[in-house]
């Protein structure tokens, strides 16, 4: 195991350097981009014709499932999992999540392909979330993918532990997920979101990353459980995979949406890993069991969130008040686009001989003409929430005998 992950860090490490070096991110996007705007715009008047089916209850119907399988929903509902006794499906679906967003946020950074034109498309966005999502770039699409997986996965999961061995009820499971899937990429498309070539890709991407997963998952299960050094591997695989981000043509919240479920993904094991034999093992209480009725669910949930949203205030303000003293201390220039309003616009830290002679990390982050300390604030935050959801709120249950 050792040798595995020693070698997932060492080809990370050099798929970073290879990839700046030859410059890959832009020689497939010269290649991607024409060829997904072309799409794009040639499947506008699909898109249009969708849209002529205008109905107020359409509107609500779409952007409400567009809510449901949005990254804040399973951020929401993912804590109420562990919680409810089902710890290897919330661990599962969590890294699972991770790995989602970012490899589609990475390829809609790398191909920067627009999203379908408004005008004369309508785009409806009834949600913060959904304004900030139009922000992104358009292929794959997200929404698709991310349901493909998890309702793939949970599909799995459901038919597996429960061991139903019916083939209807295996059958009407499948298409209850297809109605699901072809619901939300169609939604997608109506609210003027996708062009059909989003949700296509999203589609193909999705099948492979739940085919993929479902080879792998329980090899990692039993790495985040029992293995060594877990902990450490995945700090540094977290690390790496900020630097292993591809830049976008131009600026976009894709970044800030990975880098937030980059910290959730860490603090889901190293919570997992320190307290799986206390709160996580197989034999936990399960939600409607007589060990863990409704009402008992109901005061872990009224205990567990406030908690886990205390935990992200003080988190959010530690790292805010340690990163900038850090970054000073080794000479990185830093700069806040929001978090911090006396570096927003502002450069802090010298270019010192100390730093010329300095280690590789210095070199690296110095290369660009200051490090946004924002990206470690978001990056600490969600980590510490995702800590506190299955090791202090966990703690706080069983000390109060929840």
């Amino acid at each position: 195991m050792h040798r595995i992950t020693g070698a997932v860090l060492g080809g990370i490490i050099f798929w970073v350097v290879s990839a700046s070096y030859l410059n890959v991110t832009r020689k497939l996007r010269s290649f991607l981009q024409p060829w997904v705007s072309h799409y794009v715009d040639s499947g506008t008047p699909i898109i249009l014709q969708i849209q002529s089916y205008r109905f107020g209850f359409l509107d609500a119907l779409f952007s409400g499932l567009s809510c449901v399988v949005s990254v804040p929903f399973y951020t929401a509902f993912l804590p109420l999992l562990f919680w409810s006794g089902h710890g290897q499906l919330a661990r599962q679906m969590t890294l699972l999540m991770a790995f989602c967003d970012y490899l589609g946020n990475c390829i809609k950074d790398v191909v920067s392909a627009p999203r379908p034109p408004s005008p004369p498309v309508r785009r409806v966005t009834a949600t913060k979330d959904e304004e900030e999502n139009a922000l992104e770039y358009g292929l794959p699409s997200s929404h698709t993918l991310n349901t493909v997986c998890l309702s793939g996965y949970l599909l799995h999961y459901v038919l597996t532990h429960t061991q139903i061995q019916d083939a209807y009820i295996t059958y009407l499971g499948v298409s209850l997920a297809c109605l699901f899937v072809a619901l939300i990429g169609l939604g997608r498309i109506y609210l003027g979101m996708h062009s059909l070539v989003d949700i296509l890709a999203g589609l193909l991407i999705g099948l492979g990353v739940l085919g993929l997963w479902l080879t792998v998952h329980e090899y990692i299960d039993s790495f985040v459980v029992s293995g060594q050094n877990v902990t450490s591997f995945w700090a540094a695989l977290s690390f790496l995979l900020l630097f292993a981000y591809p830049t976008p043509e131009l600026p976009t919240p894709s970044f800030e949406f990975h880098t937030a479920f980059d910290g959730v993904a860490l603090g889901i094991v190293a919570g997992v890993q320190q307290t799986y034999h206390q709160f996580h093992h197989g034999s936990v209480p399960r939600l409607f069991s007589s060990d863990l009725t409704i009402p008992v669910f109901m005061g872990r949930v009224l205990l567990g969130i406030p908690t886990i949203l205390i935990v992200k205030f003080c988190s959010k303000a530690l790292a805010k008040w340690t990163i900038p003293v850090v970054a000073n201390t080794l000479g990185i220039r830093i700069k806040s686009t929001s978090y911090i309003p006396t570096l927003n616009g502002s450069v802090t830290g010298k270019k010192s001989d100390k730093l010329k002679q300095g280690g590789y990390l210095q070199k690296l982050v110095s290369h660009h003409k200051a490090f946004d300390v924002d990206t470690g604030i978001r990056f600490i935050q969600y980590a510490g929430l995702a800590w506190s959801v299955v090791d202090l709120v966990p703690s706080l249950f069983s000390y109060m005998s929840l």
